[in-house]
């Protein structure tokens, strides 16, 4: 007979709860319509700032496919879904005592040099930015652009280089990142600059994760 994703339990969890995350959990999940049908669900959601964010969420244990990972804490259901599996194999969901306290996961992974930058070619981002002409960019970013945008808080790093296209990627920060005015902000001030002063460069690439910051505009 045919194991499903209903009743599949991995020998290994991808993750584990300490007691006080569980008691947490399992008194949230007490509070939900029919409790019982419900899993805790753990995915990996994206990348910010080098960094894995989560979802944490009630959802029923049927829906988990057949390549997601479920097993069962005590009481409690977990599912990883199958594209969160290996990037959380290993982690550990505790309850912080910080600030207001809340479920925190700790993760041993961390993503891929692509991972964290969507957008550039990996050979792009091998390359590196320590060339002379990686250090000019820099150098005009440090002394003409980021002072004039420091004022709404943002900032802008070269994040990789395409020498031979002429092609700087950028990641924005700050009050840029997910700011809606961000793209006229590259355009009409980061890309004109950089352009003008750097005539090797052809084109300016914003790689940024705009879903993040303190007003992210794509979702």
């Amino acid at each position: 007979m045919a194991t499903t994703a209903e009743d599949l339990t991995t020998t290994t969890p991808i993750v584990s709860l300490t007691p006080e995350a569980h008691r947490v959990v399992r008194e949230a999940l007490d509070q939900e319509p029919e409790p019982a049908s419900l899993a805790l669900w753990l995915e990996v959601r994206g990348v910010q700032d080098g960094a894995f964010v989560y979802d944490l969420f009630f959802q029923a244990t049927s829906d988990a496919a057949e390549e997601d990972a479920v097993h069962t804490d005590g009481d409690v259901q977990v599912v990883v879904p199958a594209g969160s599996v290996d990037r959380l194999r290993g982690a550990r969901l505790e309850w912080s005592t910080e600030g207001d306290g809340g479920l925190v996961l700790v993760n041993p992974n961390t993503p891929t040099p692509e991972e964290s930058s969507p957008g550039v070619p990996p050979e792009v981002l091998a390359a590196g930015i320590t060339s002379p002409l990686a250090l000019r960019i820099v150098s005009v970013l440090e002394q003409s652009v980021n002072p004039s945008i420091a004022s709404h808080g943002g900032r802008a790093d070269l994040l990789a280089l395409d020498a031979d296209e002429g092609i700087a990627y950028l990641r924005l920060s700050g009050g840029c990142q997910g700011c809606a005015m961000s793209q006229m902000t590259l355009k009409q001030g980061i890309e004109t600059t950089l352009l003008e002063e750097v005539s090797e460069l052809k084109r300016v690439i914003d790689v940024t994760d705009h879903s993040g910051g303190e007003n992210p505009f794509y979702s």
